[in-house]
């Protein structure tokens, strides 16, 4: 396994600086956050360490050495948009910035974008189940086409009022990444299985890794505290917020050796990428530094 981290969390440093961080920190890889330059609509968004609107040859260039002279490789290219928006110009402006992201990284032969699926979130799974078929069946064929696999996280995007009530992103459950991967049998479309949204949701985080091993090929290292007196309070038709809390791993509820064990068993060997969404560690970019730190202290000692 190799450990990263999700560059989303240094939106003030350049991608230099980025990779030399990475490397005296323990990381020997870092997702690459490509949004499109301009305002963030949301938390964690708008972050962009690779440009891919103009992305040629001579930016690819450029990237690699970088990535040569800091001795960090990319994990993926990541870029998580709602493509399924039942806002139209939204969802054709996502799509088309979402192909550039491929080509960028069959560029720099990395083979892996980690992305969402989307979600029109008035709507219920099998209302959205056409639309879903019909962007996503041409657009794995267009990842395919250049050797490139799409790894869908399982983040429901079920936080705010703006989510309510489906969340934006439709992947959230087994249920359904078995029917999407029935549906679009392509292996070039895979998941990016992040654990912390199991808990907080109330499913077994381990099982999924034994069904549809296969299938992952990334993994957002996250923690999450389950608040059982707040859930007892508002119960699970609340927004998630109000009864648990992202954190860094190891602070939270999700036994870190145990998952690690089950992903030495079924063979994985790809990237392990520490996603920080604890805002205990926001303030600064000091503390965000310090919160890589301690997440490759904690992850290195279940990795050999």
């Amino acid at each position: 396994m190799k450990l990263g981290f999700v560059s989303a969390i240094l939106p003030d440093l350049p991608l230099k600086q980025v990779l030399e961080f990475a490397l005296e920190s323990g990381y020997s890889c870092v997702e690459l956050m490509c949004w499109p330059k301009g305002k963030a609509e949301r938390r964690y968004a708008g972050v962009t360490h690779v440009d891919v609107a103009d992305f040629g040859r001579k930016e690819a260039g450029e990237v690699r050495k970088l990535l040569a002279d800091s001795g960090v490789t990319i994990s993926s290219l990541g870029y998580y948009p709602n493509l399924l928006s039942p806002d139209a110009d939204e969802a054709k402006v996502a799509l088309d910035h979402l192909k550039k992201v491929i080509k960028a990284s069959a560029l720099l032969e990395l083979g892996r974008v980690t992305t969402f699926i989307g979600r029109d979130w008035t709507k219920s799974a099998d209302e959205n189940w056409p639309q879903f078929l019909k962007v996503w069946k041409p657009l794995i064929k267009f990842a395919e086409d250049r050797d490139v696999r799409v790894c869908i996280e399982n983040c429901p995007m079920l936080f705010t009022k703006d989510e309510w009530p489906g969340g934006k992103n439709l992947a959230h459950s087994p249920k359904v990444w078995r029917r999407m991967f029935e549906d679009i049998p392509s292996d070039h479309f895979g998941l990016n299985y992040d654990p912390s949204h199991m808990v907080w949701q109330q499913m077994d985080y381990i099982k999924p890794l034994w069904e549809f091993r296969d299938r992952i090929h990334h993994i957002h290292a996250k923690d999450v505290r389950l608040d059982r007196d707040r859930l007892d309070n508002v119960g699970v038709l609340a927004t998630p917020l109000e009864y648990h809390t992202p954190k860094l791993p190891g602070l939270g509820d999700i036994n870190w050796g145990r998952f690690c064990s089950v992903l030495s068993d079924i063979g994985y060997t790809g990237p392990v990428c520490v996603e920080v969404e604890d805002r205990a560690y926001e303030g600064s970019l000091e503390l965000r530094k310090a919160s890589l730190q301690q997440s490759a202290r904690f992850l290195l000692q279940y990795m050999p």
